[in-house]
């Protein structure tokens, strides 16, 4: 982050963008003006619209609703406007903070940095006073064609960029220029969209700090004020989560500590990286898992958008991926066992999280040969018995 953020005088710039760093003071001034206490945001009848904006971000935030970016119709240039719109942020962020869900926090934080990254992609205007915030430089050219390009600083895109998947974002296909990486046009999206992208892992990692903030200040009594707002938000949480994965614990017997490792992040809001993204596609289409099924790993993810996946997954089983081996899963970090702790791991063939699942099926299979087997003699002996 800037050691220095601009100063942003326009309030109502401030109001629809309260994941500023200058958004916090905004906020508390907000409240101290107004005279508004936790217990009024809690209840106060006058600030009921607040609180079903906030219900409102929410929900786009847990069922990962498209377009919530342009959902709001509040009127940002009047008082009430500007109050509702920042103080609904603050109410849904402390709702997810007392909830203690660490599911929850991950998904409303995709929701809001997601919120994010489309707004600064549209507000032209805006746009290099608000990236001013978040990185430490950048610089707008236009080329012979007349479209603009964003020029970061390396030490921004060398911290942001790992977060984000596609060929795009590895340095290695970047252009660079004395220490500043080209972030052009490309796939039907702007330069400053792309820009707005990477700013959006910079929001992201903000607000987590945020909340992990608050969460370690927060007791029980003061969590209590939001327990019905946590019961409902949490309650449409876990539906969500039972329509997105429709697995059953016999299929999921078999899979090795890897596979159970990536699903469980994604459908946990974790964001998995590349390589245990592509690992993931790869072992499901060798397991015989249909496509479609594949893709719904992923809709939990932190930056997840169902047309892309479905392409990047696409591509994965149609051109017959192998699956990464053990020692790869390894050195990139995919890997969650630890000596002793799985004892198929530990034998010195499994050299691939395919042999584990073969070998835990000849396992099941052999256990169920032999208690065929035991049935059969204990049949002909009550045969013998008998005659």
């Amino acid at each position: 982050m800037p050691i220095r953020v601009p100063e942003i005088d326009d309030e109502g710039l401030l109001a629809r963008y309260p994941f500023l760093p200058q958004g916090r003071s905004f906020i508390r001034e907000m409240l101290e003006e107004n005279g508004i206490s936790v217990e009024d945001l809690i209840e106060a009848p006058w600030l009921e619209d607040v609180r079903v904006r906030g219900r409102l971000r929410l929900v786009d935030s847990v069922l990962q609703q498209e377009d919530a970016a342009s959902s709001s119709t509040i009127d940002l240039s009047t008082d009430v406007g500007r109050m509702t719109e920042t103080l609904s942020f603050l109410h849904a962020m402390l709702v997810v903070c007392a909830s203690f869900d660490e599911r929850l926090l991950s998904r409303w934080i995709e929701g809001e940095s997601s919120r994010a990254d489309k707004l600064l992609g549209m507000d032209s205007k805006n746009f290099s006073l608000l990236s001013s915030s978040f990185l430490s430089d950048i610089v707008v050219e236009t080329n012979s064609e007349g479209s603009e390009i964003y020029w970061i600083p390396m030490v921004d895109f060398i911290e942001l960029s790992p977060k984000i998947s596609g060929n795009y974002w590895r340095l290695v296909n970047r252009p660079l220029r004395d220490g500043w990486v080209c972030l052009d046009s490309g796939a039907g999206e702007t330069g400053r969209e792309r820009a707005s992208r990477l700013i959006k892992e910079r929001v992201r990692e903000s607000l987590r700090i945020s909340c992990e903030d608050r969460i370690s200040r927060m007791d029980d009594e003061f969590a209590a004020k939001f327990a019905d707002p946590v019961e409902r938000i949490t309650g449409l949480l876990s539906e969500r989560v039972k329509e997105e994965m429709p697995m059953t614990a016999a299929i999921r017997d078999d899979w090795p500590p890897c596979f159970e490792s990536a699903v469980s992040e994604l459908n946990q809001g974790v964001n998995v990286n590349h390589v245990g993204r592509v690992f993931l596609a790869a072992f499901s289409r060798s397991i015989g898992l249909q496509q479609e099924q594949a893709c719904n790993f992923f809709s939990n993810a932190p930056d997840y958008d169902a047309d892309t996946t479905s392409y990047q997954v696409g591509q994965i089983y149609e051109r017959e991926y192998t699956p990464h081996g053990c020692s790869s899963l390894k050195t990139n970090a995919r890997c969650p066992v630890q000596i002793g702790e799985d004892p198929l791991c530990d034998q010195e063939w499994l050299t691939h999280p395919l042999k584990y699942i073969r070998a835990k099926q000849r396992r099941r299979y052999g256990s169920s040969n032999a208690e065929s087997d035991r049935d059969a003699d204990d049949s002909n002996s009550d045969s013998a018995n008998s005659s």
